[in-house]
């Protein structure tokens, strides 16, 4: 007999959101199916995303970037038909939006825009926001399912324009993270408590609800991601390359873009996006090493018991010399020994190299790495006409720059590369 039903959801992609996403659909009286990439034990966890089609009509996608809705899309199968609306949740930008459409849409069935804006605790209160895009008569049929874990819900307008939107504004989040940053930095090197900054800010215009979230982790240090700073790059590299399309230079987004990049590259992917503040934070470092504990070191009579006190006070005499010692440097090239070295997660290292060979912010050695063009629809790791930096003091590389600029006689005009983008790269090489 099909599982089949009206109260039949599916929800793909169990991460902070789609996991609260999906227990708020249970507490609303749905059945649920689910899958993720990575078995999770939740109920009803189904095999794939085909069985996830045969389970329910309505399925709300959660997935981290546009190459992983597009997986998720043709997993489906021939299980995916016309009775069935996928409801976009992810944040992937307009362009792949419309590419997921028409995958969906030429296999008879129908598909929505529908990003979300909250994060985690939102999730967990049933009280996201939900930005729609596509036809009003698809919009309808799944409105009653949207509105059990939503607050409100904005008609943005068609497939796509609900996209643009999410991304702008995720843009101006992680704008506001950033300078949360550094007006804290300044308050705290200034010898202010944090708390006079709180409380300043919440009688003056700038206030916002990013800031009112991320202030008391910043001065806390607690980054559990509500979320992640690699979701919040990834964002930003969207908003770039939107820009780049628009012929449009938005300095602010690609400063900022460079600073988490940067951030990334510490190791702090899975972290709230508010870690950005670690930038203006000293490292943890340990002053002394702790005793050891007696019951690491064994032996029998008083004798011995004495002279294991002794050989304790001894080892915590010289913890801080201990402690100051200096590193053992690395093996040279031809020394065949393992080193062990602290590089970001897979995900976040899949993410940096995946953005620096599209064209978005430049790594170390971008100077020698070739161009490629980006893949046609896939766009969540930006790229455009601004990946070439150049130095200031580079030979001219065409006739045109040699001429002081002015092309040949047919030739494009070249534009120049982002000025915002020439400075981060020069100052991340000092």
């Amino acid at each position: 007999m099909s599982r089949k039903s009206r109260k039949n959801v599916g929800v793909i992609g169990l991460g902070i959101i789609g996991t609260r996403v999906a227990a708020g659909l249970r507490a609303g009286g749905y059945q649920v199916y689910v899958w993720n990439r990575s078995a999770k034990p939740a109920p009803n966890f189904l095999g794939s995303p085909a069985e996830v089609a045969e389970s329910a009509e309505i399925i709300q996608i959660f997935v981290a970037d546009s190459a992983a809705l597009f997986d998720v899309i043709e997993a489906m199968g021939d299980s995916l038909t016309p009775k069935h609306v996928i409801v976009c949740c992810s944040t992937v930008g307009p362009e792949a939006a419309l590419e997921a459409a028409q995958a969906v849409q030429s296999r008879g069935a129908q598909f929505l825009d529908a990003p979300f804006t909250g994060s985690k605790l939102a999730a967990e209160r049933r009280q996201l926001v939900y930005y729609i895009g596509g036809a009003e008569a698809t919009y309808l049929r799944v409105k009653p399912v949207l509105e059990v874990t939503s607050k409100a819900i904005v008609r943005i307008g068609d497939v796509g324009h609900a996209s643009t939107v999410k991304v702008v504004t995720n843009m101006i989040s992680a704008v506001t993270a950033q300078v949360l940053a550094e007006a804290l930095s300044i308050v705290q090197k200034a010898g202010l408590e944090p708390e006079v900054l709180g409380a300043a800010i919440e009688q003056n215009a700038c206030r916002s609800g990013v800031i009112d979230l991320k202030l008391p982790k910043m001065v806390s240090g607690d980054y559990d991601p509500h979320f992640s700073l690699k979701h919040m790059f990834k964002d930003v590299q969207l908003g770039i390359h939107m820009a780049n399309a628009l012929d449009i230079e938005i300095p602010v987004t690609t400063v900022t873009a460079g600073v988490m990049y940067g951030a990334l590259n510490q190791g702090w992917a899975d972290l709230d996006f508010s870690a950005l503040y670690k930038n203006y934070t000293p490292p943890e470092s340990v002053d002394e090493l702790p005793a050891l504990p007696a019951g690491l070191i064994q032996g029998s009579g008083e004798s011995n018991g004495e002279a294991v006190t002794e050989g304790l006070a001894e080892i915590n005499a010289l913890a801080p010399e201990l402690a100051a010692a200096p590193v053992e440097p690395a093996p040279a090239e031809n020394d065949d020994s393992p080193v062990e070295e602290r590089v970001p997660t897979e995900e976040s290292a899949r993410m940096i190299e995946a953005i620096v060979s599209q064209g978005g912010i430049d790594g170390p050695g971008a100077e020698n790495r070739e161009e490629s063009p980006a893949e046609e629809g896939v766009v969540e790791n930006g790229g455009g006409d601004e990946a070439q930096v150049v130095s200031e003091n580079a030979e001219p590389e065409s006739k045109a720059e040699a001429d002081g600029g002015k092309p040949p006689e047919g030739e494009a005009e070249v534009r120049p590369p982002n000025f915002v983008k020439r400075w981060f790269v020069s100052r991340s090489g000092q």
